[in-house]
């Protein structure tokens, strides 16, 4: 016994492989930690860019809206320009 000596680890295998398991298990939490982090912002991401569509897909759902409205305004007013026209051809020819 070297008493005023401090002890030696290497000289303990079961303090060597305490430490060893111990580091082991240290850097495994460290991994699981920075996985789950990864993970997590992963995954916001992914709902941020499900909420950005989603966005899109009402904004074109309004503008299918609006130019669908367009669209039958627009036959609307051929047809009462047709229907002008129609008139306008039968004086015409009644006046001839």
């Amino acid at each position: 016994m070297n008493y005023g000596q401090p002890a030696v680890l290497a000289d303990d295998p079961a303090g060597v492989w305490a430490a060893g398991l111990g580091t082991a298990g240290f850097f495994a939490l460290l991994i699981v930690v920075v996985w789950q982090i990864a993970a997590t912002w992963r995954a916001r991401m992914l709902a941020a860019r499900e909420e950005e569509y989603r966005k899109l897909a009402h904004r074109y759902a309004e503008l299918l809206d609006d130019n669908v409205e367009l669209h039958r305004r627009s036959i609307e007013e051929l047809t009462e320009a047709r229907k002008s026209i129609a008139s306008m051809e039968r004086m015409m020819r009644e006046i001839e």
